[in-house]
């Protein structure tokens, strides 16, 4: 008959005493799986940045400040025109540009104008034409950092 009790303890022959919650918290699989993430999104981050491509041309001026995301057109070698990423007809540049400054801080944020160095001369004043008839007096040319120097 003893065997049949074997398992559960007999009245009178002791408590058992029950483990006491372990209220910490191993943080070393966090900081781990942290630090993973944080590699991947480092390696990760430079490729996310797209444009549209374009062929810049080359300059030896000094880059400007940049406090936020800019304010980019693009024109690519046809002619046409990107506002940030996405293609916009040149009659809409205008209402479209200002609701975007105005969702930025007016026209005195600054605009960026990205040109291909094989874009026809028309193209590109057409496009800086509205900008400056629109009111809009920070406008700045992005180009390549010129590598070799004067020949």
């Amino acid at each position: 008959m003893a065997a049949a009790n074997a398992g559960t303890p007999v009245a009178g022959k002791g408590r058992r005493r029950r483990r006491s919650v372990m209220a910490e918290i191993n943080v070393t699989p966090m900081v781990d799986v942290m630090l993973v993430l944080l590699i991947i999104f480092m390696v990760s981050a430079p490729l996310l940045t797209v444009g549209v491509p374009i062929d810049l041309p080359q300059s030896q001026a000094k880059s400007l400040d940049q406090d936020k995301e800019p304010l980019t057109l693009s024109v690519n070698d046809k002619g046409k025109v990107f506002l940030q990423n996405e293609e916009i007809e040149l009659e809409k540049l205008v209402p479209k540009l200002e609701a975007v400054a105005q969702a930025r801080g007016g026209k005195e944020s600054r605009v960026y104008v990205r040109g291909d160095k094989n874009v026809n001369y028309g193209a590109m004043m057409a496009v800086m034409g509205r900008l400056s008839g629109a009111g809009f007096t920070r406008v700045a040319l992005v180009t390549e950092f010129e590598q070799g120097g004067k020949k």
